[in-house]
């Protein structure tokens, strides 16, 4: 007995839709897909990868194909993502090299995870309905250059931790087995990918960041790492905790596709804050350093008038 209610797990789902609708007005563009580039990512796409090695050049092909598309070149807010996805692989693809206790483990999740992500893009490509709510939050928004691409990163991590983590989690021990309570081998291989989050996030995100984003960065010090660190310490242990609760539901179908549909509500409901929280901070940055320039230009003696 896994203690599941569907019903009520259908109402939260629901529930949790209206919310996120009611606080974004964009519709999904007429016809869903990477144009022009459909063919090319189709092509891209095609199948699945085997290996992290096989992972990496898609990640590669993905973002070539990504920093062509609309607006402008690399300017397409799915490929802020991307571009970071593709840099925390590299570092996995190390770290399977340099030792871990079960490199087996680390590699199937890792192209588990990845298959969630093409198939994501895919299903948007084919103007699927079925593409997860989560990332249409950041497919549709692909052109908003009104979005910041820091903020649109942060909506493919929660996409991709919210959401496809547990779900990727669940594939890797279809193949493996799931582990025992107080297992010392494979839940350490997957905490290391949290020091590598810790080490690439705050450099791309100063580096995606806006003038007044880094200004604010630079008030509050190492404040904004530390919050990463456990923001990410906690959403990774959630996503563990949220497979453990989805392994005991993997042989009934319609319970496990509710609960799943659950999770990716929630995590979208997440994403169109974290979009309300960016445009606040954007226009608030616009008004502050407009205000600032304005007092230094009144406070300023012109040499003229000395």
């Amino acid at each position: 007995m896994t203690g599941f209610d569907r019903g009520l797990a259908r109402d939260s789902a629901e529930l949790l839709r209206v919310k996120r609708l009611e606080l974004s007005s964009l519709t999904i563009p007429a016809g869903r897909g990477w144009s022009p580039l459909n063919e090319k990512v189709a092509e891209a796409l095609d199948g699945h990868p085997a290996g992290i090695g096989e992972v990496v050049k898609r990640l590669v092909t993905v973002q070539d194909i990504l920093d062509e598309l609309p607006p402008s070149r690399a300017a397409n807010r799915v490929s802020a993502f991307n571009e970071l996805y593709l840099k925390i692989t590299r570092r996995v693809e190390t770290a399977l090299v340099t030792g871990v206790n079960s490199p087996d483990f680390l590699e199937l999740l890792d192209v588990e995870f990845a298959k969630r992500y093409f198939d994501a893009l895919t299903l948007w490509n084919n103007d699927d309905e079925q593409t997860p709510d989560v990332w249409e939050v950041l497919f549709k928004r692909a052109g908003d250059v009104q979005m910041s691409r820091l903020a649109a990163a942060m909506l493919g991590v929660n996409a991709h931790i919210n959401h496809d983590l547990a779900l990727a989690l669940i594939g890797t021990w279809n193949e493996l087995g799931a582990p025992e309570a107080g297992d010392e081998m494979i839940h350490p291989d997957y905490l290391l990918v949290n020091e590598i989050f810790y080490e690439e996030i705050p450099p791309l995100r100063r580096g995606f960041a806006t003038r007044w984003q880094l200004e604010l960065d630079e008030f509050v010090g190492p404040l904004d790492d530390w919050s990463q660190r456990i923001l990410v310490t906690v959403t990774r242990a959630r996503a563990w905790d949220q497979a453990r609760r989805l392994w005991l539901l993997r042989h009934d179908t319609e319970d496990f596709e509710q609960a799943r549909r659950t999770m990716d509500r929630a995590a979208s409901l997440l994403a169109e804050w974290a979009i309300v929280g960016d445009r606040l901070v954007s226009h608030t940055g616009s008004g502050v350093t407009l205000s600032w320039r304005l007092l230094r230009r009144l406070l300023t003696t012109p040499e003229a008038d000395r």
